[in-house]
């Protein structure tokens, strides 16, 4: 890859790697697995199940012109409606019934289930994105290892 411009739809999935890692470092102990669990129920993760993360970028851009502020490009229309796409589907995944995280077995529920792999495979796709541009030092978790 000749550029290490981030690809929009990647924004949330360094949001979500980033409090991770926090976590993570917060907690010296903590496996990948601890953290995630740990974000989950988070402050930064209800905006992000919400939607409200993505509301309020939209709420940026749109003040904006929809110009990107750090390459001043104008962010085309098909980009938008991708990441509307995308706030749409992670609203349905990270879906949340914080008092029915585990059973009595402590074995996950099916819809806490799916949102702990979508929380992996973000921090999986910002990873590999940071290997593809040659960004080693930004993989901290190392979950595509």
């Amino acid at each position: 890859m000749g550029t290490k411009e981030k690809p929009y739809v990647l924004f949330v999935a360094e949001e979500i790697y980033s409090k991770v890692c926090q976590i993570k470092n917060n907690n010296p102990n903590f496996s990948n697995t601890d953290a995630i669990e740990n974000y989950i129920g988070s402050k930064a993760y209800n905006e992000i199940s919400n939607g409200k993360f993505h509301d309020n970028w939209f709420e940026k851009l749109e003040k904006n012109n929809f110009i990107d502020q750090k390459t001043m490009k104008k962010i085309p229309k098909e980009t938008i409606r991708l990441l509307k796409i995308q706030k749409d589907m992670i609203i349905k995944q990270l879906i949340q019934f914080p008092d029915l995280y585990y059973t009595k077995s402590r074995f996950p529920l099916e819809l806490s289930k799916r949102a702990f792999d979508s929380i992996w495979r973000m921090c999986e796709s910002y990873e590999l994105w940071c290997k593809e541009t040659n960004q080693s030092e930004l993989l901290i978790l190392k979950v595509i290892e």
